[in-house]
């Protein structure tokens, strides 16, 4: 599973008292997360389902073939989330025996005809109706809804919104739309059949069997997985989509979209086949499944979900030209969810504890496809940005990568698991070198294939391989917490000629670790590798000719450490300078940030940044120039305005017209407007911004002209200004996912905060649908974010309520709209009813 992840720009907004809320459940006793005892083995799982859409329920005949573990067994104990149980009886040679059963508090106790023997198979056949509005989990940060089975738009009232059945079993929810055993550690073959209206398509795992036509404008369609996977990996999807064929080697490949997207599937999905041989020849082991399919869900309710040849995205995967041609957002999730079918689906982790043996290489393969694709500072840049949101967020430094006393399951989905144990995985192939790192990983897959394994199995692998011991790691990365806290500095010794570089570690337990040092000697960095032991302080010695010009440890990037260190605007020119990694260049320019146009190595660095091959560093330069200061200006504005016009990636062009606009000269006006109708998103709407800092009467006419749905956040909080105070109401659907904050917002931005504010009073005041349920599914999405924080409860509360009281305001004035305010009435009510 790829989490969603709120924006920090929108949600930095929680402070450090939602940061400890985050994952913790205050006052409840910590308890020891066993395995769960596998008493039954599933063996095959046969469904026959059929949608009630009014009522948005499901009716389905289950035959479930098991047999006990181990012990022999007289029972069957099933998971079974708020159903209504019709029927359960032994199935044998096509006759029904009736058995006795007993259903309560969602665990379905079947007595069973007599006591069976282990691998002795039975077949129980179970008649129920599946009601996912009556299920009383609750959702969490990770997965914000927990009812399995969803109904989008059912009875069709929404034009705006397609109709869609898609299912959601991660982590314990297929229980809500089949009996079975839901835990990590069972696995079961499969096949359905879904009987559907016959103008939608169906999905499931496996491979479509057949498919029939019924009566009344019905079609049955059949599916069957014939390897076993996890039952929280079952997957059914029903809607009108495009079906775009693809595929690898003799592997069909499917891209199921929704029909106006149909034409961009090519350049949202297509690199999947590319990334199935890079992965199979990575890994030393060929995609193992009959198929793979890719569909996309509205309303989902986390980012995107691996179900075994089924991956389910969120409808954020849903990209157009103007958004693709800056930069495809969603492919480093196909690629997560892709390598899933590998680590996690093929290999599965044995307890939600274990869950890093999944997430961590899915994270991991971001890493290795972007490598592969896009090259080496690309994939260290992402990973820098995933390893800091680990290392800012306190709350998660006690964690253990892999914990046995979490709250609830879903607590481990976090930046622990994912980004720390993405860093982690780098740090481990560098301690054993590629070949040994992904011979590994290849053993590990090959062992355990179709099975379960833990973090001992995975260590086991890697040193079975590798002939080395790793319980120093995995004792201190796996099952300990926290990572290094290091301050260091250096003295030189004249007579000796040598520098002494002391490392301090500050946390509690000290790490033992490789690790990079370079040391620059008349301006050229050495690069020396080193061990740090696990104490408090290391001391090194190295050669010098002279007093160094600068040291800089983590050199390579590869350690999570959080490293605190100083250095002067020429050191970090220095450092960018001579640095061939993308994180030390990175870190140099991020350090000189308050030092522009106080210092000329911090111009001289922003004008070696601009000509970076990297265009994510080109950028960052971008954005901190102030080209209306003369002397960067007449340092810099000639590059900026190459960048503007030339630069191969359109968001560089898009920061340079921005850093332009800075100056609001007219003669870049030429330049603005030939923007404005570029194919490219990030290049519109800056040109928009920079033709308002230049002649703001053009407001009205140019906002209209933006595509901003699924617009970033930066892109939004510029233009939004713009369209709040001219009331540019074609736009109003797609400001939401700033005004849905607007009380956090003003507490970081007061600026902006005040026109998000005003914009949200914008949409309760008016009679728009569509903006105001963005609103309520925005909040409501948020909410496994907020943890148990109750003054973030109340500022949402506060917040619909005022918004609320707009509306009943808005419907005394206009009784002739009340049909359609008073959707907008209960939606607003809906939400306040989720924050109680």
């Amino acid at each position: 599973m790829k989490k969603a992840i709120l924006s920090i720009a929108i949600l930095g907004i929680f402070f450090s008292t939602h940061v400890s809320a985050q994952t913790e459940t205050s006052g409840r006793e910590k308890v020891y997360r066993a395995t769960t005892a596998k008493v039954t083995e599933l063996k095959h799982t046969k469904l026959k389902v059929n949608f009630d859409y009014q009522k948005e329920q499901m009716a389905g005949e289950e035959w479930l073939t098991a047999s006990p573990y181990f012990y022999a067994s007289n029972e069957l104990t099933l998971d079974a989330k708020s159903m209504l149980i019709h029927e359960v009886a032994l199935e044998s040679s096509g006759k029904k025996t009736p058995l006795k059963y007993e259903y309560k508090n969602d665990i379905l106790n079947i007595s069973l005809d007599k006591t069976y023997q282990k691998n002795q198979e039975y077949t129980v056949y179970i008649k129920y109706t599946a009601r996912p509005n009556e299920v009383k989990q609750q959702g969490s940060m990770a997965i914000n809804d927990a009812k399995g089975l969803y109904f989008v738009n059912a009875q069709g009232q929404d034009p705006d919104m397609p109709t869609q059945i898609w299912t959601q079993g991660e982590t314990e929810s297929s229980s809500a739309w089949f009996p079975t055993i839901d835990k990590p550690n069972q696995k079961t073959t499969q096949e359905i059949y879904m009987t559907v209206p016959d103008k939608y398509v169906t999905l499931s795992n496996g491979i479509l069997k057949d498919s029939q036509k019924e009566t009344n404008g019905l079609r049955t369609d059949h599916w069957v997985m014939d390897k076993r996977h996890a039952t929280y990996l079952f997957f059914m999807g029903v809607g009108e989509y495009a079906i775009v064929k693809d595929k690898w080697k003799n592997v069909p490949v499917e891209y199921y979209i929704e029909k106006e997207y149909e034409p961009y599937a090519k350049q949202i999905y297509g690199n999947t086949t590319e990334m199935m041989e890079f992965f199979s020849k990575k890994l030393g082991y060929d995609y193992p499944w009959a198929k793979y399919a890719q569909i996309s869900g509205r309303d989902y309710v986390s980012g995107a979900m691996e179900n075994t040849t089924a991956t389910l995205h969120g409808s954020d995967v849903l990209q157009k030209p103007g958004q693709l041609i800056d930069e495809n957002k969603w492919e480093d999730t196909i690629a997560h969810e892709l390598f899933h079918h590998w680590f996690g689906d093929l290999v599965t982790a044995e307890s939600w504890s274990n869950l890093t043996v999944n997430e961590s290489f899915a994270n991991y393969s971001e890493y290795l496809w972007n490598d592969y694709k896009y090259g080496k500072d690309h994939a260290d840049y992402h990973q820098m940005m995933d390893v800091n949101m680990y290392i800012h967020n306190p709350a998660d430094f006690k964690k253990n990568l892999v914990r046995f006393n979490y709250d609830s399951r879903e607590d481990v989905f976090d930046l622990v698991t994912y980004q720390k144990g993405g860093g982690i995985l780098h740090m481990l192939r560098n301690y054993l070198g590629d070949d040994a790192f992904f011979a590994g990983m290849q053993d590990y897959l090959k062992t355990y294939e179709y099975q379960n394994a833990e973090a001992h199995q995975l260590r086991l692998s890697f040193e079975k391989v590798s002939g080395k011991d790793l319980n120093w790691f995995f004792n201190q990365w796996y099952f300990g917490s926290g990572n290094p806290k290091i301050n260091y500095s250096f003295t030189f010794e004249p007579v000796k000629k040598q520098v002494a570089v002391t490392i301090n570690q500050t946390q509690e337990q000290p790490f033992e670790f490789p690790l990079a040092i370079d040391v620059y000697d008349n301006g050229k960095p050495k690069r020396y590798n080193v061990w740090v032991n696990g104490e408090a302080k290391n001391t090194f010695n190295f050669d010098v000719s002279k007093n160094p010009d600068l040291v800089n440890i983590n050199a390579d990037g590869i350690l999570v450490a959080d490293i605190t260190e100083t250095k002067t605007p020429e050191q970090n020119l220095m450092q960018f300078t001579n640095s061939k990694e993308l994180k030390n260049r990175y870190k140099a320019l991020t350090a000189i940030k308050d030092q522009v146009g106080k210092n000329p190595a911090a111009t001289k660095l922003l004008a070696a940044a601009i000509k970076d091959p990297y265009f994510k560093v080109r950028i960052k330069a971008l954005q901190f120039m102030d080209l209306s200061n003369p002397e960067q200006m007449k340092a810099l504005g000639a590059d900026v305005e190459k960048l503007a016009s030339g630069d191969p990636r359109t968001m560089v062009q898009a920061a340079a017209i921005g850093a332009l606009a800075k100056t609001k000269d007219k003669k870049y006006l030429p330049l603005f407007e030939k923007g404005v109708n570029a194919v490219s998103n990030s290049v519109k709407a800056q040109s928009v911004s920079a033709i308002l800092a230049v002649d703001p009467s053009k407001a009205s006419t140019l906002a209209d002209k933006i595509d901003l749905e699924g617009a970033s956040d930066d892109l939004l909080g510029k233009l939004l200004p713009v369209i709040v105070k001219n009331k540019v109401t074609s736009q109003m659907s797609n400001i939401t996912p700033l005004v849905a904050f607007y009380p956090f917002i003003k507490f970081q931005n007061p600026e902006l905060g005040k026109s998000a504010e005003e914009g949200y009073n914008w949409i309760m005041s008016s009679d728009n649908l569509k903006a105001t349920e963005n609103i309520t599914k925005i909040i409501s999405h948020a909410k496994g974010e907020m943890g148990d924080n109750p003054q973030v409860k109340m500022m949402i509360s506060q917040m619909l309520k005022d918004g609320l009281n707009k509306k009943m305001e808005l419907l005394r004035q206009n009784p002739q709209n009340a049909a359609s305010i008073n959707k907008q009435i209960d939606a607003i009510n809906k939400a306040i009813e989720d924050f109680k």
